[in-house]
């Protein structure tokens, strides 16, 4: 009896180190890069690195935690998105609007980020390690 509990508790643990979390929703990813538009989305773990999101409509939007290493975001709106510990180096994020989103622990290091508006954002702990953030709108509500 003992034994089979072991090994049912060792199987569980297994699984359980070995299964990766991942919590977007799947069908939120394709809708995002088929029709660039996802609002309101659970986009959170996505690995969306390298993505063109030229333009994209991602407004309240769940991206905590996601990958968007080299991403293209020129234009994007994602006002009020969460975006706490995603990763964005290297992403080109010019003309992008940031208002009121959370920002939290993000990685923004070497990312170009020139005209986009942070009105209201929370940015505590980001890093902005050699981004370049020309006329960027870092301004209080």
């Amino acid at each position: 009896m003992k034994l089979a509990m072991l090994s049912t508790t060792v199987a569980i643990a297994a699984l359980s180190i070995a299964t990766p979390v991942r919590a977007e929703n799947p069908a939120h990813v394709r809708q995002l890069l088929a029709t660039g538009e996802c609002p309101s989305c659970d986009l959170s773990g996505a690995d969306l690195s390298g993505a063109h999101l030229i333009g994209a409509d991602l407004r309240n939007a769940n991206l905590s935690g996601a990958n968007l290493t080299n991403a293209n975001l020129e234009g994007a709106d994602l006002e009020g998105a969460n975006l706490q510990k995603a990763n964005l180096q290297k992403v080109l994020a010019s003309d992008t609007s940031l208002i009121d989103a959370n920002l939290k622990g993000a990685n923004f290091q070497q990312a170009q980020l020139a005209s986009t508006i942070f009105d209201g954002a929370v940015v505590t702990g980001a890093n902005f390690q050699g981004a370049k953030l020309y006329t960027a709108n870092f301004s209080d509500r």
